[in-house]
């Protein structure tokens, strides 16, 4: 059976489309991680002392989350200005807080 060039070039198209569909879905799986946000920079709402979107007030508050992507949140650690190392967490943190 002889198939025409414009049956191969809609399949390989329909290929094509679904390949890279497949490609954005997995650059968007993002995850809210806590405690990784500088101050005026967390994505939206936590807990208290923050009511959404840039209402943090500590850099890396423990109740403040940002999103970022699938599988890194718990790998990211960074160092405060007073020298102490902190990991950011897929569940709210109570440190940090303000009161």
């Amino acid at each position: 059976m002889n198939k025409s060039p414009v049956f191969l070039a809609a399949a390989l198209l329909a290929a094509a489309n679904f390949a890279a569909s497949d490609v954005a879905q997995a650059a968007d799986k993002q995850e809210k991680c806590y405690g990784v946000a500088l101050a005026g920079k967390n994505d939206c709402k936590a807990g208290p002392g923050t009511s959404c979107q840039g209402s943090s007030t500590v850099d890396y508050q423990g109740n403040a989350w940002k999103l970022v992507p699938a599988g890194s949140c718990e790998s990211m650690s960074f160092k405060t200005k007073d020298g102490r190392t902190v990991k950011g967490s897929l569940k709210e943190l109570e440190r940090d807080v303000p009161s």
